[in-house]
């Protein structure tokens, strides 16, 4: 029996919910958040984590491209169908296409707010390239038909919820304009009494170099680190050093993985194959890679 795409992919995404979550089981009583990195749905790299706290509030970190879109609806409908705020890392399309999707579906998830430290128009405009500020436009223009805007974020700031504390520790650097847009990624450090993890989105090493520079490079330890730009051409290696952690999450792609760009294992250009040396010369305990599905850590 034949499916269509759109019945197929609810299923999967369903299936890999009750999975993912447990649902079907008695559930004990959390002492901790739950954290999942989602899988991509296309062959792109992005980034979608989804934050569960003790009394089920929901937090969603960037969300992915507009094909990971259905997929996080599907699983956002599992958790309740509300998100209680959803942060943007950056200007990327890779980060909030999806978002702009679920904002044109106004009945599909509910959002309380939306947090971010983006650049203005201006700035993008500047220093952006066409694609660059072709898709932030598209965002702004899902923004303002929603009648929604993003709540600006500031340095040192922190926000409690429901015990989950998520601290600011990096924003927009309108001043980095080598890797522009990446380098304005914002710098998360969400934590309870249980674990803490460290989000850099996709900050690059200038931005890395600025924040183990700055006011916050103490609070950078953390037992979990998202690993910058996707693992490759992010911070370098003395901003994990600092990190220090046990646990690494990929936002990263088979592809992206092993630096393959058709020619097999190390034929791309890109510097992943590097950052995972860097990564071996730490005590390690697992990686927590995209390409491998969805990732539950509680």
């Amino acid at each position: 029996m034949k499916h269509s795409i759109p019945v197929l992919l609810t299923v999967l995404a369903l299936a890999a919910l009750a999975s993912a979550t447990g649902e079907n089981t008695d559930r004990p009583v959390r002492d901790t958040f739950t954290l999942w990195q989602l899988p991509n749905q296309t062959p792109t790299q992005m980034m979608s984590y989804v934050i569960r706290t003790v009394h089920d509030k929901v937090i969603v970190i960037d969300g992915g491209t507009t094909g990971d879109a259905f997929f996080l609806i599907e699983f956002l409908k599992g958790l309740g169908g509300g998100v209680d705020a959803w942060i943007v890392t950056h200007a990327h399309d890779d980060h909030f296409n999806a978002l702009i999707e679920i904002l044109k579906q106004r009945e599909t998830v509910r959002i309380d707010v939306i947090y971010g430290s983006l650049p203005d128009a201006a700035w993008i405009h500047q220093w952006g390239s066409e694609t660059e500020k072709k898709s932030y436009g598209l965002f702004e223009q899902a923004l303002a038909e929603s009648g929604r805007k993003v709540e600006d974020l500031a340095l040192g700031q922190v926000i409690t919820i429901d015990g989950v504390r998520v601290e600011v520790l990096g924003v927009r650097n309108p001043e980095i304009t080598a890797n522009a847009i990446n380098n304005s990624s914002v710098v998360l450090r969400m934590a309870d009494a249980v674990k803490s993890v460290l989000f850099p989105g996709d900050l690059g090493a200038e931005g890395g170099e600025k924040l183990l520079n700055g006011p916050y490079a103490g609070r950078l330890p953390s037992d979990y680190v998202q690993m910058a730009h996707h693992g490759q051409n992010g911070v370098n290696e003395a901003f994990y050093q600092r990190v220090r952690p046990a646990y690494c999450l990929w936002p990263t792609p088979k592809w992206l993985w092993d630096n393959d760009n058709g020619g097999g294992k190390d034929s791309g250009p890109w510097r992943t194959l590097e950052v995972r040396s860097w990564m071996d010369k730490m005590p390690i305990k697992r990686h927590y890679v995209m390409f491998e599905g969805i990732h539950k850590i509680e």
